[in-house]
């Protein structure tokens, strides 16, 4: 039977994007175009009365916010619905409603023609950020000014949806998502956005399979058309031919009885046949995924992204609230081990300061961010031990380059240590404090790097980037982010042997050890744990559990030698095939 690669090798009816929400579903496609209001930018007469009406549609669109917010508490976690919260925030906002109103009397211009100004100068600026979370947050802005518009014009959001359909569209928002789910759509294809943006994030939790950013989507499905979207790999088939449609059909079922075997699986451990135990916990990016943490069995979290929280709180959460937080997850998880990323902020993620750079990647990321601020560490560390009494949580720095920079950060965190102990504050006293090795230079020095800290991470998202000159996000350089290519393997061994040479644990958490393909690779190049997404857990147990340990080892010797990405995905394939196990690429 052929497989996904070659099924989509062969397709010339395909197109791709961004994987932004797993699940594969085969329906008609319904063409979402939002109707163009008309703006015009005439006069006014009474200024009064301009006002009061966009008091009124203010107030108009806070309730259908609201209700929204209602909805979304019902069908995700509370975490996640809180994006309607921060929306609804934005029309509370007293300098732009303010900067909005001042307008409004100094021009004499129809209020729906200031509220686009006004609002669509702020998203310009949010458009040219070199940072991808601010060029996403642009899209969502977009909802509320389209919602303040409607309401002034007397115009109501409508829906023509009556049977499922894919939802195709430029850009979704997340409250189109909301009130889509409800009239059993069966997933969503964008032009525009990325796995951050809040589209993509209701997605995931309504559990709708969602392929974003194709950017050409609306021009190349017709209305009517059935549509098969995989949102494991990131396509989308047009028109799909009889065998297509069989073979997806024929990868649904399975899915549903793979999904049936898995709980079967539950409270077993990841143990290979020959007895070689591996220990999988979980990435986690907001609090809310604790329940899926807890459901799929993982031995603790690997990575607790806390710059996620920045999102969340929509600035940087005080000490107290962060000690809250990490109070209630590790208490969650206990026995097992929470490991706290400080916050890594900068380049593609969240951006909280204003470091003016020509190339963020490049610039003030990471651990050079937390050094340069160092109140902000601080009160983060503080957080962390006074969360860690009982003894489950670790600290974890990220973008380690240099030595120094460990020097400097754990006298930092030692000062805090003291501060807590002068005022009688308790906190584990045996907290361990570790670094994820993520750019060239601190792979190189693992060993010197390792006996400085007590633990090691590998995360495999920067490091490739960094070791290849390649931005993950720019499509037309896409084909050069190889997870398989021997040098990133090579370094990887290196980085685990001198890391263990130094008597140190070592784990890798990048989105590499959720591609299920790499497990037996990953394994056998020497890695005992490895954090990946809570959904991907079940699957990646199957797999270690049908596999030998000796062979994985094998294996990865053989992966060594290779010259090629390609070569080393066909020796990978090709041990599934001998060893009959049954390869699930995430989920599938």
């Amino acid at each position: 039977m052929k497989t996904f690669k070659q099924i989509y090798r062969e397709a010339e009816n395909k197109i791709s994007g961004v994987a932004a929400a797993p699940g594969i579903n085969i329906a008609p496609a319904y063409l979402f175009t939002k109707e163009k209001l008309d703006i015009n930018d005439g006069g006014i007469a009474n200024i009064d009365e301009a006002l009061k009406n966009l008091d009124e549609a203010i107030d108009k669109s806070k309730k259908e916010l609201n209700k929204i917010f209602s909805l979304a508490k019902e069908t995700m976690e509370s975490v996640r619905a809180a994006i309607f919260e921060a929306q609804m925030m934005i029309l509370d906002d007293p300098i732009l409603i303010g900067n909005i109103k001042k307008r409004i009397a100094q021009e004499k211009k129809l209020p729906e023609f200031i509220v686009n100004s006004e609002i669509s100068r702020y998203q310009d600026i949010m458009r040219t950020s070199s940072v991808t979370y601010m060029k996403e947050r642009a899209h969502d802005i977009d909802d509320i000014k389209n919602r303040i518009i409607r309401n002034l014009l007397k115009k109501r959001w409508q829906s023509k949806i009556t049977e499922s359909v894919i939802v195709i569209a430029e850009s979704i928002s997340p409250s189109d998502a909301i009130l889509f789910s409800r009239r059993d759509v069966k997933g969503f294809i964008t032009d525009h956005g990325g796995l951050t943006s809040h589209a993509a994030i209701v997605s995931r939790s309504l559990n709708i399979p969602a392929v974003v950013g194709t950017h050409n989507a609306t021009n190349r499905i017709k209305d009517g058309e059935i549509i098969i979207v995989d949102g494991f790999h990131g396509y989308i088939i047009i028109n799909p031919t009889d065998e297509q449609i069989k073979f997806f059909e024929n990868k649904l079922k399975r899915l549903q009885e793979l999904q049936r075997d898995l709980l079967e699986l539950k409270n077993k451990p990841a143990v290979t046949i020959d007895k070689h135990e591996i220990h999988l916990s979980a990435n986690v990016d907001v609090s809310g995924e604790i329940d899926v943490v807890v459901t799929n069995d993982a031995k603790g979290i690997g990575l607790y992204r806390t710059e996620q929280l920045i999102d969340e709180y929509n600035e940087i959460p005080t000490e107290e609230e962060q000690t809250r937080i990490y109070t209630n997850l590790a208490a969650r998880i206990y026995p097992e081990t929470l490991t706290v990323r400080a916050f890594d902020v900068g380049g593609d993620k969240v951006k909280v300061l204003d470091y003016i750079e020509p190339n963020p990647f490049l610039g003030m990321r990471g651990i050079r961010v937390l050094l340069d601020n160092v109140g902000l560490f601080k009160a983060q560390a503080r957080a962390i031990l006074k969360a860690s009494e009982n003894g489950n949580i670790q600290f974890m720095l990220p973008m380690i380059t240099t030595i120094s920079e460990i020097i400097e950060a754990k006298k930092i965190f030692e000062s805090c240590k003291k501060e807590l102990a002068d005022n009688k504050i308790h906190y584990d006293k045996n907290i361990k404090l570790g670094i994820m090795i993520e750019v060239p230079s601190a792979a190189v020095m693992a060993f010197e790097f390792a006996r400085l800290v007590d633990f090691v991470s590998i995360g495999t998202n920067d490091l490739i980037q960094y070791m290849f000159a390649v931005d993950r996000g720019n499509d037309l350089v896409a084909d050069l982010y190889q997870e398989f290519n021997p040098a990133l393997i090579r370094t990887m061994k290196h980085i685990i042997s001198e890391s263990k040479r130094a008597g140190k644990p070592v784990s890798l958490c990048g989105e590499m050890a959720a591609d299920t393909l790499a497990i037996p690779l990953l394994v056998g190049i020497g890695l005992d744990q490895l954090s990946i997404s809570p959904a991907t857990i079940p699957y990646a147990k199957r797999i270690i559990r049908a596999m030998n340990y000796q062979s994985c080892c094998k294996l990865a010797e053989g992966c060594m030698q290779c010259d090629t990405q390609e070569e080393v995905i066909n020796k990978i394939e090709k041990f599934f095939k001998d060893n009959l196990i049954t390869r699930t690429r995430n989920i599938i």
